[in-house]
């Protein structure tokens, strides 16, 4: 059984420690990646949005839509620093849509 300590700390503190503890930082940020995609994207283009997914510093999206894939093209870069600043950090590095 863990040894729990019973000083008093945030719980901010001890989920951090809990995370970094069981290196469950890389399963958030794909799940807070594809919550900033939804959030910042809106319904027209989530519509469209079939997959999502991070692998290391790549977010790769598919979508239904050709035309839609066309035009986020040229705003790819627009995107990933708009993602990124709704992260809080820079973790995405490049963006590719399919």
């Amino acid at each position: 059984m863990a040894k729990r300590n019973n000083d008093n700390q945030p719980i901010q503190d001890i989920l951090k420690e809990f995370v970094s503890s069981n290196n469950l930082q890389s399963g958030l940020d794909k799940v807070n990646v594809r919550e900033a995609w939804l959030n910042l994207m809106g319904n027209g283009v989530n519509n469209y949005t079939t997959a999502i997914e991070l692998k290391r510093e790549t977010l790769y999206v598919q979508l239904s839509s050709s035309v839609l894939r066309e035009e986020l093209s040229y705003g790819s870069e627009k995107i990933v620093s708009m993602l990124n600043e709704a992260l809080g950090k820079d973790l995405i590095k490049k963006l590719v849509l399919r």
